[in-house]
């Protein structure tokens, strides 16, 4: 009888076989031939520019656990949360651009203003 380990090690392998053969489906390849292990669960994809160099982008396929709790127990991994998370970071981060620039735009012409205004004097 399979370990739990040895189950859940079985059940990702499967998973990243359905998704190596869908990749190879969509990018239109002989799986065997195209599709390199270069790293545990990374695939690299030969392709072709415009100028006939050969490029091999990287495709890292994970499949998270979770978190563990320390009693050797995990909270599962919630993707949608995470895609969330990620979504309000970004945008965060665009809103804290956005006000550096304007504070600085802001900034620039107070000292325009300042400049001019020791001139007139």
């Amino acid at each position: 009888m399979a370990t739990k380990a040895e189950l859940e090690t079985k059940l990702r392998n499967e998973i990243l076989e359905v998704i190596m053969n869908a990749l190879a489906e969509h990018y239109d390849l002989d799986k065997e031939k195209q599709i390199e292990f270069v790293e545990s669960g990374v695939i690299t994809i030969p392709v072709i520019d415009a100028e006939a160099n050969d490029k091999w982008p990287t495709i890292k396929v994970a499949i998270p656990r979770g978190t563990r709790n320390g009693n050797g127990s995990y909270t599962p991994y919630d993707g949608h949360a995470a895609a969330v998370a990620y979504k309000e970071e970004i945008e965060t981060k665009a809103q804290e651009r956005a006000l550096k620039r304007a504070m600085k735009a802001a900034d620039k012409g107070k000292k325009k203003k300042d400049t001019k205004e020791e001139e007139e004097e």
